[in-house]
């Protein structure tokens, strides 16, 4: 190992947690470990880094830098879904912001259940059959789902 892969491992080593920590803020605790690995190996393979004598601020600045990007690419893969969807369906149907913040706080499998029940319009049997899971814990799932959606879906 190089005198630089060597700095730059402990730069990595004195940083990593607190940049995971920022990230979190910025793209949510599931991405910000990619977000950082990516915007880590942007910053120590550019051609400047062997120049930058403040580390933790260039590190945190590339950081900011990875967050945005992933925020557009994220926004472009919704953007496409979205196209996909119309094409497919012709007119989406309108959805209530508050129904789909709802939504998002049940378990996945509440969520699959519920999406496939409602929107797909299967049975719990066709539904057990696509998640590979019994039809009575698809039947736990919609219960369980529908009484945190009730709330909102009351109104």
């Amino acid at each position: 190992m190089d005198v630089y892969a060597a700095r730059d491992a402990d730069i990595y080593a004195k940083y990593s947690d607190a940049l995971v920590r920022f990230a979190s803020g910025l793209v949510g605790p599931s991405d910000a470990p990619d977000v950082v690995s990516e915007a880590v190996v942007r910053a120590m393979t550019h051609r400047t880094w062997p120049e930058v004598t403040h580390h933790r601020a260039y590190l945190y600045r590339a950081v900011v830098n990875e967050a945005k990007m992933h925020h557009r690419a994220t926004m472009r893969r919704r953007a496409r879904e979205l196209r996909s969807y119309r094409v497919e369906y012709d007119e989406m149907p309108e959805v209530r912001p508050d129904v789909l913040e709802a939504v998002s706080r049940l378990s996945i499998r509440q969520r699959a259940s519920v999406f496939l029940t409602y929107w797909e319009g299967l049975t719990a049997e066709e539904v057990a059959t696509r998640l590979g899971i019994s039809e009575g814990s698809v039947k736990r799932h919609l219960a369980r789902g529908r009484a945190k959606l009730k709330g909102v879906l009351d109104e």
